[in-house]
């Protein structure tokens, strides 16, 4: 479980970098950009069930580590599901801080 949340909590931590670039991406935000990209649905889930798409659409700058929905597949389905239920906002929602 640890993983999962440290899975979740870095996804805000780190380069937005597959494919996209949301530097050339005019007047589109982060939230907008993964959307629009099919293979980030299950991140664009994620974003949602812990309440982060408005902060994403705020004021930036901000780095944004984007794991495509292969790279939930990994994930156990069951603990996935679980993570998404509004019971764990608060958990899929921590930031990770550097000490």
């Amino acid at each position: 479980m640890k993983k999962i949340i440290f899975v979740f909590t870095t996804v805000f931590a780190i380069a937005f970098a597959n494919t996209l670039n949301a530097q050339n991406s005019k007047g589109k935000d982060i939230v907008d950009i993964a959307v629009s990209v099919d293979d980030f649905s299950t991140l664009v889930a994620a974003l949602k069930a812990a309440n982060l798409v408005d902060a994403l659409k705020g004021e930036g700058p901000f780095t944004v580590f984007a794991p495509t929905n292969s790279a939930f597949a990994k994930i156990d389905s069951k603990t996935l599901n679980a993570l998404l239920e509004p019971k764990n906002k608060e958990t899929l929602s921590k930031k990770k801080t550097r000490d």
